[in-house]
């Protein structure tokens, strides 16, 4: 269950965009019926694509960001839950806790690793929470930006 984290702030950062693109198309006028001018101005316009690169760049970097972290954490916690490495080697590891071998101690004690994975998990968990905050960040701007508007119909 912890693994799908990464997947779930990503499809946050979808959603960000979303709400963006419907404050947007909203607030778009159409164009006077009877002198057929159109009343939505380049400053509008450029306000609108501003919005837009904001919550869209922003996104891009969090996104990133969270697939890296997410990618590495999740593989850090999945390897350690299944006592599988990245690198076997035939020297002794040395780190939070070695695992030893199947059939070598004779003790009953936990060699999962639960604890490094918890420490692990914790950490990448923070960092995602903190990539999330840059498309957060965007998505303020974004609403800033966008409630900036020139009517061409105003005399």
């Amino acid at each position: 269950m912890k693994n799908v984290i990464p997947v779930v702030m990503a499809g946050v950062i979808g959603i960000y965009g979303l709400i963006i693109a419907v404050i947007l198309a909203e607030s778009i006028p159409k164009p006077n019926v009877d002198t057929r001018e159109n009343v939505y101005s380049i400053y509008t316009g450029m306000a609108h694509l501003c919005a837009g690169l904001c919550c869209g760049l922003s996104g891009l970097a969090a996104g990133g960001c969270i697939g890296i972290v997410g990618e590495y954490g999740v593989r850090c916690v999945g390897y350690r839950a299944s006592n599988i490495t990245l690198f076997p080697s035939k020297t002794e590891s040395s780190g939070y806790s070695s695992v030893p071998e199947h059939g070598s101690s004779g003790d009953n004690e936990d060699v999962s690793g639960s604890d490094d994975q918890n420490k692990l998990f914790v950490g990448m968990l923070i960092m995602l929470i903190f990539s999330e905050a840059l498309a957060l960040y965007g998505l303020i701007v974004a609403l800033i930006v966008s409630q900036h508007s020139f009517s061409c119909g105003e005399s």
